[in-house]
C-alpha cells in the first residue's frame, strides 16, 4: 500500500453482513480510527483536546470499496496527506488487509481544525508545532502513488481574493 503505515485493527464479528463481508458503514468507521491516529502523530492528541478545546471535524469523505474484507482479515491503514493549510487537512487513507495484496478500500477527506469552547466551535488555524507536522507528512507521502481511484472533485483551493 502507498503511504505511511498509521492503524491497524481486528475486524470485529458484529462488523460483519449477510453476505459474509465488512459491512459498509465500517470502512468508514476504521478511516475514523484511522483520522484519530493520524491526530495523535501529529499533537492533536488527547492532551492537545483536552487542554485548548482543540479537534478535527470530518467536512467530507470519499470512500471507494475495491475488495472485500473478511471477519478473519486484519485492516491495516496508511495515509497520505495530499494537502494542507492553515485550518484544513486533505487526507488519503488506504485500507488492506494484513497479508494479502491491493487495497480493500480507500478514502479521501477533508478535516477541519476548530475549538470548541463554551458550547460555541469556531475554525481555527493549527498551532505551528502542528502545521510543521502536518507540513513533514504532506512532504513525505503527497507524492507517493495511490494504488486505487481517487475523489474526483475533493481539493484545497485557495482563498478568492477581491
Amino acid at each position: 500500500m502507498a503511504g505511511i503505515p498509521l492503524y491497524q485493527t481486528a475486524i470485529q464479528p458484529e462488523w460483519i453482513d449477510y453476505n459474509g463481508h465488512l459491512r459498509d458503514a465500517y470502512y468508514g468507521l476504521i478511516v475514523s480510527l484511522a483520522t484519530d491516529a493520524l491526530m495523535d502523530r501529529v499533537g492533536l492528541d488527547e492532551a492537545y483536546r483536552q487542554s485548548t478545546g482543540g479537534t478535527l471535524y470530518t467536512l467530507e469523505m470519499h470512500l471507494n470499496f475495491l475488495q472485500e474484507v473478511h471477519a478473519a482479515d486484519t485492516a491495516t491503514v496508511s495515509v497520505r496527506v495530499l494537502g494542507v493549510d492553515q485550518k484544513r487537512i486533505h487526507a488519503a487513507f488506504e485500507i488492506g488487509r494484513r497479508g494479502k495484496p491491493g487495497v480493500a478500500a480507500n478514502a479521501e477527506l477533508m478535516l477541519l481544525h476548530v475549538r470548541q469552547t463554551a458550547g460555541n466551535v469556531a475554525s481555527a488555524p493549527f498551532p505551528p508545532q502542528v502545521s510543521a507536522a502536518l507540513e513533514r507528512l504532506h512532504s513525505e507521502s503527497a507524492a507517493l502513488a495511490a494504488e486505487g481511484p481517487g475523489s474526483r472533485r475533493m481539493e484545497l483551493r485557495p482563498p478568492v481574493r477581491a
